[in-house]
């Protein structure tokens, strides 16, 4: 979900004010995800990079998250949405991580679809934390380290959604995403819209998979 700063910027308004647009583009984001029958949709909110922040946008950052999680709570129980979370957020300040423990404790049963928030996540570090786990287990194989990875009891990375012109990864999902479908487009985070989600699965769903084979 990249662009917030730069949406803000064309605005002529703080960083800050990009960020809750950013959050608002996610409610309406996951709600037609949902509505679209996905089984699952995982958000890049902050990865273990963006530390490197000014303070201040990093608190800021941290506190839309809290703000994000405490008002849509009851429309995730309501609407049967399981929340989860990757990353090393258990690292994350003492109320951010009991906020979280409660929220996941209070979706855990919902089965419509899962919302998975990347937060102070690493794709390196996942994979690090992964070897070392499918190590102590006594064997590093590729079966043992996806065993391991943030995202074990998520369905297979069909789609990955990069916004706002970049074109990398980022250290975002790197073992998943080894035959997922890319789709990059122009438009500010804050700017994505159900419609421009439509297209994406469109796209998608126009692609030939063949995983390595003819």
């Amino acid at each position: 979900m990249d662009g917030n700063g730069r949406w803000a910027k064309k605005r002529f308004l703080p960083r800050v004010a990009g960020h809750k647009a950013g959050v608002e583009a996610v409610r309406t984001v996951v709600r037609a995800a949902a509505e679209m029958g996905l089984e699952a949709m995982t958000l890049y909110a902050f990865s273990s990079e963006n530390w490197k922040r000014p303070e201040e946008e990093v608190n800021d950052l941290m506190g839309l998250m809290k703000r994000f999680i405490l008002s849509d709570l009851d429309e995730f129980a309501a609407n049967d949405v399981r929340l989860k979370i990757i990353g090393n957020w258990r690292a994350l300040a003492p109320d951010v991580v009991e906020l979280i423990e409660g929220a996941l404790e209070r979706t855990a049963g919902n089965s419509r679809t899962t919302l998975a928030v990347a937060l102070n996540y690493g794709a390196q570090d996942e994979l690090v934390r992964a070897a070392n786990a499918a190590a102590a287990d006594g064997a590093i194989t590729a079966e043992a380290i996806e065993a391991h990875l943030d995202t074990a009891d998520l369905p297979p990375l069909d789609l990955l959604i990069r916004t706002s012109g970049e074109v990398r990864l980022s250290n975002f999902l790197l073992w998943q995403s080894a035959y997922a479908e890319l789709y990059f487009t122009d438009k500010l985070w804050p700017d994505f819209k159900p419609a421009d989600l439509q297209a994406a699965l469109d796209h998608f769903a126009r692609r030939e998979r063949r995983y390595g084979g003819l």
